[in-house]
C-alpha cells in the first residue's frame, strides 16, 4: 500500500554506464551530493579483504527469482530438494528452497489485494456496535465503540476518496490514450517522443490536431517524460493504485484470506504458506532484493550494495496491510533459516496484534539478528504518530535490534530530504537514498523507484557489507557502526508535508546520512583495536 512505494518512473537507460550514473547513491559524497560512497569503499577499504556471504532476508511481496540480476545472489536451502513435495531439512516448510510464502495456500494460490488493517478493525468491530448508542454501553464497551467510530470514519472517507480519484484518473486515461493513438496513426509513427511532438506542432495546420499535439507536449515536459509511452506507464501504475485502494485495500466486504487457508486469529499457527516466493506481484520486493544485492561481477544492469549477499524471500506484505501474525512468523522463518539481517519495508498505522510481532523480534534480538526497517512515507514525525512496526515495544524501551530508516534525496540543498518521508528526532535512527533509486525490477528490466522502502534496503546492504567484510562483529556492533559513521548534515530542509524549513539534524537520531566508506574505517578501527588484524 501507500507505505511501501510512494512513486515509480521508467528509466530507459540499459547500459552499465548509464546504469552506474543512474545509481547516483552509489558515489562518494560531495559538498553537493549526499551518496554513501559505496564505490570507494570497495576501491580503497575492502580490495584486499575477502568477504563471508551473508543471508539477508527480505521480508515483502515478492522477488523475482529469475532476474538476470538477482539470481546468482538469491539464498538456495542447503538442506531441501527442489520440488519433490517433501520437508527435507524438517523445518516446517516443504520445497522452500529460496525462502517461504505467508500469504500463499496450500493449492499454489496466491493473495494479491489485502484490506488495510483499519479496515479489518472496522468489519470486526461493525456487527457488534453499528446502530448503536454509544451513552447505552458500558464504559469498557466506549473505548471499544470509539474506535469503531474511528475506523468507520477512516474506512468511508478513504474508500470514497479514491474511488473519485480512480475514477477521474481513468477518465483522463482514456482520453490520453485515445489522443494518443489518433497522434500516432495521423502522423504514421510508433513512438510519440517530444522531438517529434514538436515537429508537428511547426507543421500541422489543422487545429483540431494541434490542441492535443500542444496538450500532450506540454504533458510530457511537466513529466519530465521523453516519449508518450512513459507518461502512459505511469498512468497504468496509478490507475492500477487507486483501484485497488478502493476496490480492496479499503472495502470492508472484501476478504482474500480464504486462499491461505489459514486461521488468521491462530497465532500460534505457523504450518500455512506455501514455497512461491515471487506471488502474482512482485515488483516492490524485486527493486528492494536489487538496492541490497544485485549481482556486482555479471556487467549488468545494477550493481546491488553488498557484494557477498544471500537473498532469502519471505513473502508476507500483499497490496494492502501485512498482518502481524504474517510479520511475526516471517521474522522466525528468517531467523531459524540463517539470516543475519532482515529488511523490513513495509509498514502501518494499526496494529491489533501486536505483542506476536514484538516476541518475534525479542526472539531475532536473542539470535543476534538485525532487523531494518522503513520509517514511512506519509511525511510524519513517528515520534508522535502511530507506525507499526513500532521501533519500541509496548513498554516504551527501545528495540535494541532495529534500525529505522528514513528517506534522503541526492542534493545537499533545502530538498536533502524525500518529501514523503516520515522522520521523528526519537524513533528514527538514520536516513539513507530513497529518491530516484534505480533497481530491478521484475522481467530481467530496471526502474527509478522512491519510497522509505528504498532507503531501508540501502542500509540493510550496508550491514550486509560489514557483516561479511568483518563476520565476528555482532548486530549491536554492526547497529552501532552505521549510526556513529552516518555523515552528520546540518542542511536547512523543508519539513516533509510541510511549509517549514527546519534543520536536517533534528530530523533523526544521528541528524544524518548513512556512509559505507566511514562504516568500513570504524569496523577496521574496531577490529584493529580488539587485535584481530589479519
Amino acid at each position: 500500500m501507500k507505505k511501501l512505494l510512494i512513486s515509480a518512473s521508467v528509466c530507459l537507460l540499459s547500459v552499465a554506464a548509464s546504469a552506474q550514473e543512474a545509481q547516483w547513491y552509489l558515489r562518494d559524497k560531495t559538498d553537493k551530493t549526499a551518496g554513501i560512497s559505496v564505490d570507494r569503499a570497495y576501491s580503497e577499504l575492502l580490495k584486499d579483504r575477502k568477504p563471508t556471504p551473508v543471508v539477508v532476508a527480505v521480508i515483502d511481496g515478492g522477488i523475482d527469482t529469475t532476474h538476470e540480476d538477482l539470481r546468482r545472489v538469491l539464498w538456495i536451502n542447503p538442506k531441501e530438494i527442489a520440488g519433490n513435495g517433501k520437508d527435507d531439512d524438517k523445518n516446517g516448510y516443504v520445497d522452500d528452497i529460496h525462502g517461504w510464502n505467508f500469504i500463499g495456500g496450500k493449492d499454489g494460490r496466491n493473495v494479491s489485494y489485502e484490506t488495510a488493517e483499519v479496515t479489518r478493525l472496522y468489519a470486526q468491530l461493525k456487527p457488534k456496535y453499528e446502530g448503536k448508542d454509544r451513552k447505552s454501553l458500558k464504559p469498557d464497551q466506549q473505548k471499544e465503540y470509539d474506535l469503531y467510530a474511528k475506523t468507520k470514519a477512516e474506512v468511508e472517507k478513504n474508500q470514497a476518496q479514491y474511488k473519485s480519484q480512480y475514477q477521474g484518473i481513468s477518465q483522463f486515461y482514456t482520453q490520453y490514450t485515445t489522443a494518443v493513438d489518433n497522434l500516432k496513426k495521423t502522423l504514421n509513427v510508433t513512438k510519440l517522443d517530444t522531438m517529434t511532438l514538436r515537429k508537428a506542432s511547426d507543421t500541422l495546420t489543422n487545429a483540431d490536431l494541434k490542441r492535443p499535439v500542444a496538450g500532450i507536449l506540454r504533458l510530457l515536459r511537466q513529466q519530465g517524460a521523453a516519449d508518450t509511452d512513459v507518461v502512459m506507464d505511469e498512468l497504468e501504475k496509478a490507475n492500477e493504485q487507486l483501484k485497488s485502494r478502493a476496490e480492496y485495500n479499503y472495502n470492508p466486504d472484501f476478504d482474500s484470506r480464504a486462499i491461505v487457508g489459514d486461521n488468521p486469529n491462530d497465532l500460534n499457527q505457523r504450518d500455512y504458506g506455501n514455497p512461491d516466493i515471487s506471488g502474482p506481484r512482485p515488483d516492490h520486493g524485486t527493486h528492494v532484493a536489487g538496492i541490497i544485492g544485485a549481482d556486482r561481477t555479471n556487467n549488468l544492469g545494477v550493481m546491488g550494495v553488498s557484494d557477498a549477499v544471500q537473498i532469502m524471500g519471505v513473502r508476507a506484505v500483499p497490496d494492502g496491510d501485512e498482518r502481524d501474525k504474517d510479520i511475526a512468523n516471517a521474522i522466525r522463518y528468517a531467523v531459524d533459516n540463517g539470516a543475519k539481517i532482515i529488511n523490513m519495508s513495509f509498514g502501518k498505522d494499526y496494529s491489533p496484534q501486536r505483542k506476536a510481532v514484538e516476541d518475534a523480534e525479542r526472539y531475532a534480538l536473542s539470535k543476534d539478528v538485525l532487523m531494518i526497517h522503513a520509517a514511512g512515507n506519509d511525511g510524519k514525525d513517528i515520534d508522535t504518530a502511530a507506525n507499526y512496526p513500532s521501533p519500541r515495544f509496548m513498554d516504551g524501551t527501545a528495540i535494541a535490534n532495529v534500525i529505522t530508516v528514513g528517506a534522503s534525496a541526492e542534493p545537499n540543498t533545502a530538498d536533502l530530504v524525500a518529501g514523503f518521508s516520515n522522520y521523528g528526532k526519537q524513533n528514527v535512527d538514520v536516513f539513507a537514498p530513497g529518491k530516484d533509486i534505480y533497481s530491478t525490477v521484475p522481467g530481467s528490466k530496471y526502474e527509478n523507484n522512491s519510497g522509505t522502502s528504498m532507503a531501508s534496503p540501502v542500509v540493510a546492504g550496508v550491514a550486509a557489507v560489514l557483516k561479511s567484510y568483518f563476520p565476528k562483529l555482532t548486530s549491536a556492533d554492526v547497529k552501532r557502526i552505521i549510526l556513529q559513521s552516518a555523515t552528520p548534515y546540518t542542511t536547512k530542509v523543508h519539513r516533509p508535508e510541510s511549509d517549514s524549513t527546519v534543520d536536517f539534524a533534528t530530523l533523526s537520531k544521528t541528524g544524518g546520512v548513512v556512509n559505507l566508506y566511514e562504516a568500513v574505517k570504524l569496523a577496521i578501527a574496531q577490529e584493529a583495536a580488539s587485535g584481530k588484524v589479519k
